[in-house]
């Protein structure tokens, strides 16, 4: 809300119209250059109600497309017609949301489409700034996955976190089964038992002695094999689901995680393996932003453009109006 994170010529901009006692009504259209899923949208129609709050309703006017809408290139995703003083120091934030949240849900569309019909986690939050997992984790929602790590990022995508248990739990306990019972003990039953199978010894052998244990309590087993011993293979998902079958165990579902991408899902689904469900981190957290652009169209009614651009407004059937008095209260 202070501009201090925008970029410092549209502070000096705003500094100039003031003291010159300029202050025209402008309409500006938003878009990107690439297809993808659009995400962050919400996020800057927030911002917008309220920067907005006590403009003129009569004159200004919101347009947008929703997050999880796809698009196309250059299709208009935002369109506002205000007073350049009440929006133009907020340029910056508002193609910064989406930038970087588009870029992660078109991420997670890529791999939830290659794993359906098998659901997709997120897994990403170790790989950013922790002032941004909520998100990051709400923008893999957008795109498709299931769930989140983090409480934060799914509260905003109005579910629960989902998770396993971190290799350190079983280290500590020195035992897999022996924290799987922990585990099972001291948790609620609103949380899943997926228990972690690969720390100390054969992820078969480990998956038969807590299905053991925990017989129909537990819900699945994660293999999260790392690369020093191979990583996670078709084979070892194979071995796992027949001898979990062959001792009674056909509910236990297996959920792999470790490094994986549309590649190394597509190479899963081509050989058949039984995975229930994938957990994807750093290739959605990694995504490259996808760039938006600002442009001016019209300034007091008069259509207007930079070389290169169509003056005047863009035709965008998609977009619908937004209530700036419900973001006002947001």
């Amino acid at each position: 809300m202070s501009g201090d994170s925008a970029d410092v010529y549209f502070a000096r901009a705003a500094s100039v119209l003031e003291r010159e006692g300029l202050d025209p009504l402008v309409t500006m259209e938003v878009f990107a250059r690439q297809e993808a899923i659009l995400c962050g949208i919400d996020e800057a129609k927030n911002l917008l109600g309220h920067v907005l709050r006590e403009a003129d309703l009569a004159v200004t006017k919101i347009e947008a497309l929703d997050d999880g809408d796809p698009i196309a290139p250059k299709e208009v995703v935002l369109r506002i017609r205000a007073r350049y003083r009440e929006v133009g120091l907020y340029e910056t934030a508002i193609l910064g949301m989406m930038a970087q949240s588009t870029g992660w849900a078109t991420a997670a569309r890529e791999v939830v489409d290659s794993a359906a019909p098998e659901p997709v986690i997120s897994f990403g939050a170790r790989h950013v700034h922790p002032d941004i997992t909520d998100v990051l984790d709400y923008a893999a929602i957008v795109g498709g996955c299931v769930g989140a790590s983090t409480p934060a990022g799914a509260r905003l995508a109005g579910l629960a976190p989902t998770g396993t248990m971190p290799h350190s739990l079983v280290l500590i306990f020195g035992d897999t089964v022996e924290a799987a019972l922990a585990f099972d003990r001291d948790l609620g039953p609103e949380v899943a038992r997926i228990v972690l199978v690969d720390t100390f010894k054969d992820e078969a052998e480990e998956a038969l002695r807590v299905a053991r244990a925990l017989g129909d309590r537990l819900y699945g087993i994660r293999l999260d094999t790392p690369s020093e011993r191979g990583r996670v293979t078709a084979e070892l998902v194979h071995e796992v689901r027949a001898r979990l079958d062959q001792a009674g165990f056909r509910h236990v579902r297996i959920v792999v995680s470790g490094g994986l991408n549309p590649d190394r899902i597509r190479y899963f689904k081509e050989a058949e393996a039984p995975v229930d469900s994938y957990a994807v981190g750093s290739f959605i957290s990694g995504a490259t932003p996808i760039d938006f652009t600002g442009d001016i169209k019209e300034i007091d009614g008069r259509p207007i453009a930079k070389r290169g651009r169509i003056p005047g407004l863009t035709e965008s059937p998609r977009l619908r109006p937004v209530d700036l008095s419900l973001w006002r209260e947001g």
